[in-house]
């Protein structure tokens, strides 16, 4: 489902932002510039085998709660993973063949512990509303109904489990509350991070205020880069409009064979090396 807002008084130029566009900008003004605007658009890396591994739990995720509750068992979450599984970065069969293994049994005791008492009233959601300056748009695991509130749901595969922290810090997860708080009139405020390896649910409730700084600051990055991109249509130097900032995120960047400092920053990372054990 797909909503927008509007208000009187909001500016006549309203920047769209989605969280992955914020966070470019935010880490690397260069990365932002490949992803979002130059054209033709620079051709990316390969395929990075954590990041498959991701896409195979959102995607049997995003099918096993579409299922009546008394569908959603373990072994069914396994079978999911080796229906949409692929081996795209991983160091061969026996690699992919294992995580792929390791992945049934996360799925499957994470299903064990939420799968029935989940009430989810969107799944893979857009979300798209006026906040601001901003138009918010994006895409959220899941959403939650709880008590006649909302609750935004987002899954995480990496190695380290989150921590309250992460949720309350995280950018993406404020702005999907205020989008959908706008699109659907309802109460907002609790975001949670679902850690799929340990079955792990770090959460956190917003205020008003709080609500409102993630805001002003997605606010403030749109400028920056609105302000860049104009400079350069312009006719301002590129590279200068788009500065590289080099550090340890060169490793495995997807733009990395475009960017010489971030080259010199770090050396490149094999396509599997950021899965863990």
């Amino acid at each position: 489902m797909q909503g927008q807002l509007a208000f009187y008084g909001i500016p006549d130029r309203l920047v769209r932002v989605t969280p992955a566009k914020l966070a470019a900008w935010s880490n690397c003004p260069r990365r932002y510039r490949f992803g979002y605007v130059d054209t033709p658009r620079p051709s990316r890396g390969p395929a990075m085998a954590h990041t498959t591994l991701g896409a195979v739990l959102h995607n049997a995720l995003r099918v096993l709660y579409e299922l009546p509750v008394g569908q959603r068992t373990p072994s069914r979450a396994r079978e999911l993973v080796r229906e949409h599984w692929k081996n795209d970065g991983f160091a061969g069969p026996r690699q992919s063949g294992d995580f792929m293994a390791r992945a049934q049994d996360w799925l499957a005791e994470y299903v064990e512990r939420w799968g029935t008492a989940a009430k989810p009233v969107g799944v893979e959601k857009w979300v798209s509303a006026t906040t601001g300056t901003i138009i918010v748009q994006g895409r959220v695991d899941r959403v939650d109904e709880r008590d006649g509130e909302l609750v935004i749901v987002d899954y995480k595969a990496g190695r380290r489990p989150p921590e309250v922290d992460d949720v309350r810090k995280s950018q993406a997860l404020a702005l999907y509350a205020l989008a959908l708080q706008g699109m659907s009139h309802t109460r907002c405020r609790r975001v949670e991070l679902h850690h799929l390896r340990t079955a792990e649910v770090v959460g956190w409730r917003h205020s008003t205020g709080s609500l409102a700084e993630h805001r002003e600051r997605a606010e403030e990055l749109a400028r920056e880069f609105e302000e860049a991109t104009a400079a350069v249509e312009a006719g301002a130097d590129r590279e200068r409009a788009f500065p590289a900032r080099p550090g340890g995120q060169c490793a495995a960047c997807e733009f990395r064979r475009h960017c010489p400092e971030g080259q010199r920053a770090t050396p490149e990372v094999d396509p599997w090396a950021l899965l863990g054990e």
